[in-house]
């Protein structure tokens, strides 16, 4: 599973104190903590106003790199944005993110297509998102047929179907799964990304919802996940799940995690 670390963003409030106070130390530990929990990926996203974002995610990405070699996520709602910052990073990450809306794909796929930066790619177009699987996937044949014309491989592609609000869904997951699904069988090497707790969104205990959830959509086919690392119960069961799916031989990697500290009870 492909563990993006959410802790550094910007909408979180003690986040969005430290980055009004250049609080460059708690940054660092966020990172740190999320590096050693086995993190593949750190988000960076500064959710400020624009005409202060790319200064602001050039500070979030030296206390990043500061502290961990491990490649960021650079995350933000502006093409333009992330057009002028991603090069900034040492090494090649991921961008968060890209959709048809707009001119997004056409201003960031070219800026990447020579390279071996990798992108999340949102089922989402001008007209918003669409309520039904049908519609998703028309938008998602579109971003492949864009992909193909700039040269970005199914591999270097992390699509997003967009989780929302359980609590306002009148068929659970269904829809979801069936997207999932039918991504993961026309392309079995793309990857697919959720933001695993907005399924959660309003209700209590959201802890029980985000672990429902990540089972039911790994055994759909997710394989990556915009998650807090740090949260040990559901970095085992994903550990677990895979295990499960038969996606870990003879469980080593469960094994591992659990040796080196990351699942199980905190060893003291």
């Amino acid at each position: 599973m492909i563990i993006i670390g959410e802790k550094i963003n910007g909408s979180i409030p003690s986040v969005a104190k430290a980055i009004a106070e250049r609080d460059a130390e708690f940054i660092k530990a966020r990172a740190v903590a999320q590096a050693e929990a086995g993190a593949t990926y750190i988000d960076c996203c500064a959710s400020v106003e624009e005409d202060v974002e790319v200064e602001t995610l050039k500070w979030m990405i030296d206390c990043i790199q500061e502290v961990t070699d491990l490649p960021i996520s650079v995350d933000s709602p502006s093409p333009k944005v992330l057009q002028e910052v991603f090069p900034y990073c040492k090494r090649e990450g991921l961008i968060n993110s890209v959709s048809m809306e707009g001119d997004k794909v056409d201003v960031l796929f070219p800026a990447i297509a020579d390279t071996k930066w990798e992108v999340i790619a949102l089922l989402s177009d001008d007209t918003g998102i669409p309520k039904c699987a049908a519609d998703r996937l028309k938008v998602f044949d579109k971003l492949m047929a864009k992909a193909k014309e700039y040269g970005i491989a199914p591999s270097r592609i992390h699509i997003d179907p967009l989780i929302e609000m359980l609590c306002t869904s009148e068929d659970g997951i269904a829809m979801i799964e069936e997207v999932i699904g039918t991504i993961r069988q026309q392309y079995p090497e793309i990857h697919i990304t959720a933001a695993i707790s907005n399924i959660s969104f309003n209700l209590p205990v959201r802890k029980l919802i985000n672990m429902g959830f990540t089972v039911l959509a790994m055994k759909a086919g997710l394989d990556s996940g915009i998650l807090d690392p740090t949260n040990r119960d559901l970095l085992g069961l994903i550990y677990a799940t895979e295990a499960l799916l038969g996606l870990d031989d003879y469980c080593m990697e469960y094994i591992d995690a659990y040796r080196e500290g990351l699942i199980g009870p905190v060893k003291k």
